[in-house]
C-alpha cells in the first residue's frame, strides 16, 4: 500500500478512503455463504425495486413505509442494532424528558456517510429529507432515498451538477416544518475510519433549529464503500454473511449561535477576491475550511462545524483528517490505474 501513502492524513496516519479487507472465511463454509448470497440478493432487489416504484407512492402513511425500509434491512441480515444517545441512560428511552433528545421534525441531522445503509436505516427511523452537500457552497441538492443510496458509491463531486436545483437546508426547514433534514456534511463516503472536513452548507441552519450528530458503524466493517463503483463487491459483503451489527451513537443538539453571514450584495465583491488570493497564497492550514469549503467562514462559524466534527469523531471514536473530496478524486484516480471498479 505504499503508492496510497500519499492519501494518509499527515497528523493521523489514518487513510480513510481505502476499503475495509474482507474479513477471512472458512473454505468449507462457502457453499453456505453462496446460497444466502443467491437467495437474498433477488429478494433485495425485488423488495427494494417495489418499494422505489410503486410503495412509497401508496398511501400507506409514514409508518407502513417504516415497516416496508426494515423488511429490505432484515433481508441481508441487519438485524442487530446497537443504539446509544448521548444524556440517555438506557432504558429510559421512551420518558418525555428523553423524546427531544432524538431527532424530530424541524430539526437537522449531520450524519457520518460510510455506505448506502446509512440512508436505509436513517429512513427507516427518522424518514428525513436527504439531502446531497458540496465543499464550495453553502446550498445543497435535495435527492430522494435511493438517489441518496446511489450517491454513496457515486464518483466524489467537489461542485453540484450543473443542472442541479439548489436550495439551502434552511429553506427546506421553512418549507418542510413536518419532517427532519438529513445532511452528509463530508460530502463523500469513508471507510468510517475518519471524519472528514465539513461542507459549509450547515451553517445556513438557523439559531433556532437544533442539529444533532449522528455516527454510524457497521460489524463487519467490509460493508463500507469508500470507493464508488464497486456494487458488486458491496453486494457480495452485505448478503453473504449471516448477519450484521449497526452501532448507532447521537450526540445531543446543537444550535447555530454564529452571527448570519453579510449579505453578498454589501459586500465588495473585489476585497472578498483580495482576501480569497491571500488565503491561497499563504496556504490552506489543517483547520482552514476554505480547504473544504467556502472561504468566507467566520470565526463563530467555523466553531459550529468544528463541534460537530468533533461529535461526530468522539462519538464513531475516530479522528478528524485534512483529506477531502478532491484529495478522493485524487485516490480514485491511483486506485482504477490497476484496479477494475466499475
Amino acid at each position: 500500500m505504499e503508492k496510497y501513502s500519499q492519501f494518509r492524513d499527515r497528523g493521523s496516519g489514518i487513510s480513510p478512503f481505502l476499503p475495509i479487507p474482507i474479513e477471512e472465511r472458512s473454505i468449507l463454509l462457502l457453499p453456505f455463504y453462496l446460497f444466502l448470497f443467491v437467495i437474498r440478493v433477488p429478494i433485495l432487489i425485488g423488495l427494494s425495486l417495489s418499494y422505489l416504484l410503486f410503495l412509497q407512492w401508496l398511501p400507506i402513511g409514514s409508518l407502513g413505509k417504516k415497516a416496508i425500509l426494515w423488511c429490505i434491512l432484515g433481508t441481508p441480515g441487519i438485524w442487530w442494532i446497537d443504539l446509544q444517545i448521548d444524556g440517555v441512560r438506557r432504558g429510559s428511552l421512551g420518558t418525555k424528558a428523553n423524546k427531544p433528545k432524538l431527532p424530530f421534525p424541524g430539526t437537522v441531522i449531520a450524519s457520518s456517510y460510510t455506505s448506502p445503509i446509512d440512508c436505509l436505516y436513517l429512513a427507516a427511523i427518522f424518514d428525513p429529507i436527504f439531502t446531497v452537500s458540496y465543499p464550495n457552497t453553502r446550498s445543497v441538492r435535495r435527492v430522494g432515498l435511493f438517489e441518496a443510496m446511489l450517491h454513496a458509491l457515486s464518483y466524489p463531486r467537489d461542485t453540484p451538477p450543473s443542472n442541479a436545483r439548489l436550495t439551502t437546508v434552511a429553506d427546506l426547514i421553512r418549507d418542510n416544518p413536518d419532517a427532519s433534514i438529513l445532511v452528509f456534511p463530508e460530502c463523500t463516503t469513508t471507510n468510517g475510519r475518519g471524519i472528514l472536513p465539513f461542507s459549509t452548507s450547515l451553517l445556513s441552519v438557523g439559531p433556532e433549529t437544533k442539529i444533532f450528530p449522528i455516527n454510524l458503524r457497521y460489524t463487519p466493517a467490509d460493508i463500507t464503500t469508500p470507493v464508488p463503483g464497486t456494487w458488486l463487491s458491496f453486494l457480495w459483503n452485505l448478503c453473504s454473511k449471516p448477519t450484521h451489527c449497526i452501532r448507532v451513537r447521537i450526540a445531543e443538539g446543537v444550535y447555530n449561535s454564529a452571527p448570519k453571514s453579510q449579505n453578498t450584495y454589501d459586500t465588495n465583491y473585489f476585497d472578498e477576491l483580495d482576501k480569497r488570493e491571500t488565503r491561497q497564497r499563504n496556504g490552506a492550514t489543517n483547520g482552514d475550511i476554505s480547504h473544504n469549503g467556502e472561504s468566507s467562514v467566520s470565526k463563530e462559524e467555523k466553531q459550529l462545524l468544528d463541534q460537530i466534527g468533533e461529535a461526530l469523531a468522539r462519538l464513531g471514536r475516530v479522528k478528524r483528517v485534512n483529506l477531502g473530496v478532491k484529495d478522493k478524486q485524487q485516490f480514485v484516480a491511483t486506485w482504477s490505474k490497476n484496479r477494475r471498479i466499475w
